[in-house]
């Protein structure tokens, strides 16, 4: 079957390299899903780039994607074959076809399309259990970092549908437009620009952004670390730390980490999208012959949302 590659695995120096790969080999409690469309994260796109541990030589890209089952688990349990599917496979959904457990899908109404689905994983993940990890919001002063990528978007409507006064940071004001339609009481261009004090931080950017929105804590407030996108590390001077707010606390946060399985999470989400409660922002849509020019124009932040590739 056709599948995209890493460039390295196959002695090129391309990114990406449209080629052959071999069928899925599905465990007992994992069906084969026919890929319609995938979507593109900034997590992938630094695994690919060597940012992060690849976690083996096998590994392929691919964690969220939408299609159709088309051959369902050996043990009877997940959807039946044909139907309508989004997924968050362990990797290797930039393919024709791939093996994902059972309890990593969730079945699509009729109402949700493929390349709408494909954003929900992992996106939409990311950001309702970044939301459970920061605790009830209603009332409370929250400062979103990097708000006008994927997972800032589902965050953005989230929060502000929980009661939250968010104040979203993006880089330009075309950019973080949607936000404010999205529920976001104030949108601001650097985090410098932020009018604190906030009770919650979610930051995803890292390097001075960090040690900025963190300046903005209410005493007793909460920073969630979720991302480095910027590309800089933090660097967090102790006694400065401590002249800053009272007893303020850091939690790094880690999507893969959590009590629900994703196939709950993708129904919890696939449910908010049918009912008209919850808008994913797609920024571009193309082939998946044009995946490595969407990772160039991801990284240059010339997206705005999710990026969705189309298989077929």
């Amino acid at each position: 079957m056709k599948a995209m590659l890493p460039g390295n695995a196959v002695g090129t120096d391309e990114p990406l390299v449209l080629g052959e790969a071999a069928e899925p080999r599905p465990a007992a409690d994992e069906a084969v899903v026919e890929v319609e469309a995938y979507s593109v994260s900034h997590g992938e796109v630094f695994r690919l780039d060597d940012r992060l541990d690849r976690g083996g030589a096998r590994w392929r890209p691919g964690q969220g994607v939408a299609g159709a089952v088309l051959r369902p688990a050996a043990d009877g349990s997940g959807p039946a074959e044909g139907a309508r599917v989004v997924a968050h496979p362990p990797a290797l959904g930039w393919a024709e076809r791939v093996a994902v457990p059972t309890n990593s899908l969730a079945e699509l109404p009729d109402s949700v399309d493929a390349v709408t689905a494909a954003t929900l994983s992992p996106a939409g993940i990311a950001a309702l259990r970044l939301l459970r990890a920061a605790g009830p919001l209603a009332g409370r002063k929250v400062l979103l970092t990097g708000a006008s990528g994927g997972v800032g978007h589902y965050v953005t409507e989230l929060a502000a549908a929980g009661g939250a006064q968010l104040t979203a940071v993006s880089a330009t004001a075309e950019r973080g437009a949607k936000l404010m339609q999205l529920g976001a009481v104030e949108l601001v261009t650097s985090v410098a620009r932020a009018r604190g004090p906030y009770d919650v931080v979610l930051e995803s950017v890292g390097g001075d952004s960090l040690t900025t929105a963190l300046a903005a804590l209410a005493p007793g407030g909460l920073l969630v670390w979720f991302g480095q996108t910027g590309g800089a590390p933090v660097a967090l001077d102790f006694f400065s730390f401590f002249q800053g707010p009272n007893q303020a606390r850091i939690a790094h946060f880690d999507y893969t980490t959590s009590d629900a399985t994703y196939s709950q999470d993708l129904s919890v989400l696939v449910r908010l999208v049918a009912a008209g409660r919850l808008h994913p922002e797609i920024g571009t849509v193309r082939d998946w012959t044009r995946t490595a020019d969407v990772i160039t124009d991801l990284c240059g932040r010339r997206i705005r949302g999710n990026a969705v590739l189309t298989v077929g």
